[in-house]
């Protein structure tokens, strides 16, 4: 292999290893200035897309030890990879391509889980992380707040009826 492939391998294989996911995608017949403006998008994500030579993506992939993608890897291929959540560069993948007709997603790896094009779609559809953290906490958080509610109700009750005693109290006594 020639020096230039075995750097593009060593590079390839360092943002597979690097990133817990990655998606593959058919850019043909997208222009310049679309896969630009896609990478823009990408980059806001947490996620980016390098354009692969497909031989040696496959020899990278296989060092990184996923499985064989001999069939899958076919026609001109962009990877796309990411430190973050799969859901937010999902996200922008199925938006830009429902804008962009020509942006095909193929198939993509999660923690060395193939994923198919729909579960990559259901995945895009799904809430950040971010967000789903926040649900998951109020779902917490909410039987906590009830009990503090339910154990300061008869204290609350006990206060109201109290003062209620008191204002009836001044209320009878003759004034002086």
């Amino acid at each position: 292999m020639r020096p230039e492939k075995k750097n593009l391998t060593k590079e390839y294989l360092g943002r597979l290893n690097a990133s817990p996911f990655f998606i593959v995608v058919d850019y043909k017949g997208l222009k310049v200035g679309h896969l630009s403006e896609l990478r823009q998008r990408l980059r806001k994500a947490g996620a980016e897309i390098h354009i692969v030579k497909n031989s040696l993506f496959r020899i990278a992939a296989k060092e990184a030890g996923v499985a064989d993608m001999s069939a899958n890897l076919a026609g001109q291929l962009a990877v796309v990879t990411g430190q973050k959540d799969i859901s937010i560069a999902a996200k922008v993948v199925k938006t830009f391509g429902a804008e962009f007709d020509k942006l095909k997603v193929q198939f993509g790896y999660l923690n060395n889980s193939r994923l198919d094009e729909p579960m990559i779609m259901t995945l895009a559809d799904l809430p950040s992380m971010d967000v789903l953290r926040g649900k998951f906490l109020g779902l917490l958080s909410a039987p906590a707040t009830k009990l503090v509610v339910l154990l300061n109700t008869p204290a609350s009750q006990l206060a109201r009826v109290l003062a209620a005693r008191k204002d009836n109290l001044e209320k009878a006594a003759p004034a002086a």
